[in-house]
């Protein structure tokens, strides 16, 4: 009897123990692993975390996407895991299947969502690459800008100043955190602007007699004109000796920037009559600072451009790309004229 007493007292414990077994396992599904996530059909979002934010603003940047179902389970399982001491700083993907767990451990193992910066020569100006820049990373146009325009800086670090400072921008894919801040992204810039500028090409910039921003000047300007390499060697070889003459540059791609009309096709002679320091058909040398960003095979075209005695250029008309060059000003009328009249039967007015 002892022993068939002592049987119901052991069942009864273990299915007492199965049941808190089951109890707490599904707690914890529906605490911890079970999606806590409200996307309203959406895949998936982004939560930001701002560099130095506190556990609390941490919360209410979540909280203010309404995209957690169970806050008290959220902050529970942010506790358990220790969240609070290893908040990492960035762009999050929260995804409709994520549980608390997931998330949680999405930020403290920093599985950020890296940012892609796609510089190119789309980005022409200052104010350009600050909207660009702001719009993508935490970095305020504010910062951008008083770094834009902070000679000191920009001398003592690239001898640069605020009307060549894009010449540090070297075009490429940056990937980084959201987070990054103004110093991060300045030493990535530079680190891509040293790897570009060897002591080779330094050397040749130093031998044909300019400095680093006026070859990369010249180069946004080459590339403007062309991307056929045997051409920009052409084109630097024109603009140097135009220099070297002192006569006016006259680089219609110029004109396009002083207008800062990057959609025409067509330079007109209403265009030539702005007043700006990067209209070099109204005013001799160089512009104050590149009219693009420039790639670092148009800055070797330039360092190794063709040496010849011609003064002119003119697009062929047949649009293959390549120029006809010349030293001979009533040559290079005709060849000017025979392009013209072919962009007129193309439609091409602007």
């Amino acid at each position: 009897m002892a022993k068939s007493k002592g049987g119901i007292i052991k069942k009864m414990f273990l299915t007492a123990l199965l049941a808190s077994i089951i109890f707490v396992g599904y707690w914890a599904y529906e605490n911890v692993f079970k999606s806590n996530v409200r996307l309203d059909g959406k895949k998936y979002t982004y939560i930001y975390i701002k560099s130095n934010a506190t556990y609390n603003e941490m919360l209410d940047e979540i909280y203010a996407q309404n995209i957690i179902e169970d806050k008290e389970s959220f902050e529970w399982t942010a506790r358990k895991m220790n969240l609070q001491n290893n908040i990492h700083f960035g762009k999050f993907r929260i995804d409709e299947r994520m549980s608390n767990r997931s998330i949680v451990n999405a930020i403290i193992k920093n599985k950020q969502e890296k940012v892609k910066l796609f510089f190119n020569s789309q980005i022409r100006t200052q104010q350009q690459l600050i909207n660009y820049v702001a719009d993508k990373i935490e970095i305020e146009n504010s910062e951008l800008e008083e770094f834009c325009n902070n000679n000191a800086k920009l001398s003592e670090e690239f001898e640069l100043n605020s009307k060549n400072m894009m010449c540090l921008i070297v075009p490429k894919t940056y990937e980084i955190s959201w987070a990054t801040t103004l110093e991060e992204l300045i030493q990535l810039l530079k680190q891509s602007y040293n790897y570009v500028w060897t002591n080779d090409r330094k050397n040749k910039a130093k031998a044909i007699g300019y400095s680093i921003p006026e070859i990369i000047t010249i180069a946004s300007i080459t590339q403007s004109e062309s991307n056929i390499k045997t051409e920009q060697q052409k084109i630097a070889g024109v603009y140097i000796n135009r220099l070297k003459l002192g006569m006016k540059l006259q680089a219609d791609p110029t004109i396009v920037f002083a207008n800062q009309n990057f959609e025409v096709q067509r330079v007109l002679s209403i265009d030539k009559e702005i007043d700006s320091p990067y209209n070099t058909y109204m005013y001799k040398g160089l512009p104050p600072g590149p009219i693009c960003l420039v790639q670092p095979s148009t800055i070797d075209a330039v360092l190794n451009y063709t040496k010849h005695n011609h003064t002119f250029f003119c697009a062929k008309p047949d649009f293959s790309g390549y120029s006809n060059y010349t030293n001979n000003y009533s040559v290079h009328q005709k060849n000017a004229k025979a392009y013209q009249e072919t962009l007129n039967k193309k439609g091409i007015n602007r």
